[in-house]
């Protein structure tokens, strides 16, 4: 498939009504409104396409690069060329999504999470936080969480909105999995008080650290 013919396919697919959702959510830039689960099954068909990704990626179309995410073969991607699609893009659900899909499998993630982890572009720092997160959840050996606690207390509260959101979810990783650091993070949670008053729908979990931590515990029974 051509860039062109993928580009036709998506905004076939594209509807006002998703648009619409869309801002509701806070979501801008160029885009045609394609339902997610349909950007999937576009992706399926078409199945890896590196050099089709990166000719997506460069329309910086919401869809198209959601696609080029999918469609991207990680390790075909040197460290540096990752580190510029990070920090070329803005939109929220392709970051989330190439730090999903890409950046989490990519062979360099840690020398990458490192050094974002000093940076203080907002996206490079959301990725790093992301990688972080991950690592004190699946392996957390060589990483001193006592630190990160300081980090965070100390950065958190005033924070760009999109690393706020993984150095979050960091935050929350020490205090369900790491049980001696658990009082601290739910301290440093309730003094912080970022995403207490978070929308949340029923039968989710608030992202507000001490009510995440209390509920995953609760349910992994390591109160």
């Amino acid at each position: 498939m051509t860039r062109d013919e993928a580009l036709a396919r998506l905004e076939a697919l594209g509807s006002e009504r998703v648009r619409e959702l869309n801002s509701k959510r806070g979501v801008t830039g160029d885009q045609y409104g394609v339902m997610m689960g349909d950007i999937r099954k576009l992706a399926d068909e078409i199945k890896s396409d590196h050099s089709l990704a990166l000719e997506l990626w460069d329309t910086r179309i919401l869809e198209a690069r959601l696609l080029a995410v999918l469609l991207i073969k990680p390790k075909e991607l040197s460290g540096a060329a990752l580190n510029q699609l990070v920090r070329a893009n803005r939109q929220l659900p392709v970051s989330d999504w190439l730090n999903s899909y890409v950046v989490k499998v990519h062979p360099e993630k840690e020398d990458l999470r490192q050094r974002w982890m000093e940076s203080d572009h907002p996206m490079a720092a959301r990725a790093g936080w992301s990688l972080t997160a991950e690592r004190v959840a699946k392996k957390p050996d060589g990483l001193d969480l006592a630190r990160l606690l300081d980090r965070i207390e100390a950065e958190m509260a005033t924070a760009d909105p999109e690393p706020q959101w993984t150095m979050n979810n960091t935050l929350a990783a020490i205090g369900i999995n790491h049980p001696q650091h658990r009082e601290r993070a739910l301290a440093i949670g309730e003094a912080l008080g970022v995403y207490r008053d978070y929308p949340t729908s029923a039968g989710c979990t608030s992202p507000f650290a001490p009510a995440w931590i209390g509920e995953m515990v609760r349910r992994q029974g390591n109160a």
